[in-house]
């Protein structure tokens, strides 16, 4: 599967690139290949001179339901190498969404529709978020493990982490400004332009100094911990595979099936199944 089948990469205006997650069948699950070809897209336009910020959003009815756990890995090796272990997989993923925080250029996420699990860890490695007013930004999958990327205290403050972390419910657009998740929230049919806007002014400052101003914030970030904070929770995510929880879900999926699964998960609080999600 090629960069081109899972990615759609165009620049709408002058000094901006904008990459389209293309899984609309799939609602953008986070599939190996997929992965891979987000972030060696924001690597080439961070190496490109006539890039000076990049966007992130998704093709169809969202911008992604998570990673992949409908089968779509196979056949596919880890984009990039991550070294073994019983927390591998957190991780793996976790070391690729932060990996956009050391890029030397901004990258936007825009975000609409479901931004769920692997989803929501993808848009928060981004430098500015934002979101469709309707969003539906959650973890639902701390229903049956442990999530890789422990961002949600960070950003949205104890209590709503904790109420996020222990509910598995989701928060709205609207709501992930409010919490300080996201930058500012549009009305669906806005969010396009909106982004555009954005980008472009950024695009007309000296790049050097949007560099060092984006490194300005992350260091201060790095300073009071998030970096060794989210990398400490990989190693809680690796319990969480160990747990009752996680083997009853794994043994529904795989004698009833992972929409039976999915289903079993979710339907007693009425939400997320009325459609896929990953």
């Amino acid at each position: 599967m090629s960069t081109e089948d899972v990615v759609i990469i165009d620049e709408p205006v002058p000094y901006v690139r904008r990459i389209t997650l293309n899984r609309p069948d799939k609602r953008n699950a986070l599939n190996h290949p997929l992965r891979g070809a987000i972030l060696n897209s924001l690597r080439e336009a961070d190496q490109d001179p006539n890039v000076h910020v990049s966007i992130v959003r998704g093709a169809g009815k969202c911008f992604s339901s998570g990673y992949e756990l409908g089968g779509g890995n196979a056949g596919h090796e880890l984009p990039f190498y991550t070294p073994p272990g019983d927390s591998q997989w957190p991780r793996h993923v976790t070391e690729g969404w932060m990996s956009i925080w050391d890029l030397a250029k901004p990258v936007i996420a825009q975000v609409h529709g479901y931004c769920l699990a692997g989803g929501s860890e993808l848009a928060t490695g981004c430098d500015l978020i934002y979101v469709a007013e309707d969003a539906k930004i959650g973890y639902p999958a701390v229903r049956f493990g442990v999530p890789d990327m422990h961002f949600h205290a960070w950003f949205m403050g104890m209590r709503t982490a904790m109420e996020m972390m222990i509910t598995g419910d989701s928060i709205s657009g609207t709501e992930a400004v409010e919490f300080g998740w996201a930058n500012h929230a549009f009305p669906v049919e806005e969010l396009d332009d909106a982004v555009l806007e954005v980008a472009a002014r950024i695009a007309k400052i000296d790049p050097e100094l949007v560099q060092l101003n984006k490194r300005v914030v992350h260091r201060q970030m790095e300073v009071m911990g998030i970096r060794q904070g989210i990398r400490a929770g990989t190693e809680l995510c690796a319990l969480g595979t160990h747990t009752n929880a996680m083997r009853e879900f794994l043994a529904t999926a795989q004698s009833q099936g992972l929409t039976a699964a999915l289903s079993d998960r979710d339907t007693k609080f009425g939400d997320y199944r009325s459609v896929e999600e990953h």
